[in-house]
């Protein structure tokens, strides 16, 4: 009996849970008014790249998985060129009885897919849930902004939804909404992602109240965060790199994981402002070793994010997974190893950890492409020669940090 129990514990810790986190912000709270939605994606789809699609009404660029894209018609987040954009995360605690021979929120991809080709607004996003044929197979927080300013989280099962306003003060008083892996309208206390939600909360209450909230504040803070609320911990804190301790940790409810396959932040526009400025700042692969990239929903993207035959991945996917296979969960001694993190190969006292280098990386890119940004904001629009001869520098960079 203590043989079955055992085995039966091992199952329920090793079974597969997709873990994303995300949070809908808005342009309330953002020091330059523009709205934001953040996703950092878990899946047992690693191989990820960026794809730009030719939709029925509106074209979008999304992070897809590379494996099944042509065949499914999936997309994991997304902006379009009304200025939509769209993401989810699974929620563990919204449907009780699964359709069979289906899983969990099995047409959640597809419905982000198609809302993108289709919808311009949260409104017409909530026409769109109320119109889709039902049982929806569904269940799904569903965040999205538009170019008129809105900013909501839908939490969505197979037959109903239930929409939070996060411009809303009653809803919202903090001018964000966060969602890990669980619904508030589905089970208390069932689902899952509640340490991590914790930790969205703790970073974005401090920073909505100082109109800190940025793409930059949210890669480094949450994207690549090793805080545990539930131990107290912070590994970047010190004390847990040699000599001090192993420099080596469990992999635990932190927000990047060996599961992440992505993490993205799109900054939306302001009231009045086109549609085209809408940017989508992306990291492929781990987040802790990865680049945060902008791009435009236009018919041309890095080389480094799209498809790639060779990796079956956007090359970008497949060095920054590499470098995390390689150098950080890197014990590989029988089963379950992969839960261990090599800290010190990611983070150190010498300040040469991959993290560590990764951010300085990130930060020459953000300096050269922010005024790019300001400009066309001043001028109304995206200057494609400039686009252009941007994503030429981003490449040569890249290459140069991941293919040297």
């Amino acid at each position: 009996m203590k043989k079955i129990l055992s085995l039966l514990l091992l199952l329920a810790v090793t079974a597969p849970t997709w873990a994303c986190s995300s949070a809908v912000i808005s342009g309330k709270v953002t020091p330059d008014g523009r709205p934001l939605l953040w996703k950092n994606r878990d899946t047992g789809f690693m191989k990820n790249h960026m794809a730009y699609v030719k939709g029925e009404k509106y074209d979008f660029v999304a992070n897809v998985n590379s494996a099944n894209f042509g065949e499914l018609k999936e997309a994991w987040i997304g902006a379009n060129t009304a200025g939509f954009a769209l993401m989810n995360t699974q929620s563990y605690n919204l449907v009780e009885e699964i359709a069979p021979g289906k899983d969990r929120g099995d047409a959640n991809g597809s419905v982000i897919y198609r809302a993108l080709e289709v919808c311009a607004t949260v409104e017409d996003f909530c026409h769109f849930l109320d119109t889709i044929k039902k049982p929806s197979l569904i269940e799904a927080n569903f965040g999205v902004i538009d170019a008129q300013g809105g900013a909501a989280m839908f939490e969505v099962d197979y037959f109903n939804y239930k929409m939070f306003d996060a411009n809303d003060p009653a809803v919202a008083p903090y001018g964000y909404i966060g969602r890990t892996n669980f619904s508030f309208s589905g089970k208390v206390n069932e689902g899952s992602g509640y340490v991590r939600y914790m930790e969205v909360e703790r970073v974005l209450m401090k920073a909505s109240a100082t109109g800190g909230i940025t793409p930059e504040l949210i890669f480094n803070d949450l994207s690549r965060s090793f805080r545990n609320n539930m131990l107290d911990v912070d590994l970047k804190k010190g004390g847990y790199n040699a000599p001090e301790a192993s420099g080596w940790f469990v992999d635990q409810d932190f927000i990047p994981r060996n599961s992440t396959s992505c993490s993205v932040v799109i900054q939306g526009v302001k009231k009045g402002e086109k549609a085209e400025l809408t940017t989508l700042w992306t990291i492929l692969g781990y987040p802790p070793t990865g680049i945060a990239v902008p791009l435009w929903v236009k018919n041309n993207l890095p080389d480094m994010m799209t498809y790639n035959k060779v990796y079956k991945a956007a090359p970008l996917s497949h060095q920054s997974l590499k470098l995390a296979d390689e150098k950080v969960f890197c014990y590989n001694q029988g089963g379950g190893t992969s839960k261990y993190l090599c800290w010190d190969n990611l983070y150190n006292h010498d300040g040469t950890g991959l993290m560590q280098q990764v951010v300085k990386w990130e930060e020459g890119i953000t300096a050269y492409t922010t005024p790019i940004i300001e400009g066309w904001r001043k001028r109304g629009k995206v200057d494609l020669k400039e686009m252009e001869a941007l994503y030429q520098k981003l490449e040569e960079d890249l290459k140069a940090v991941y293919l040297k």
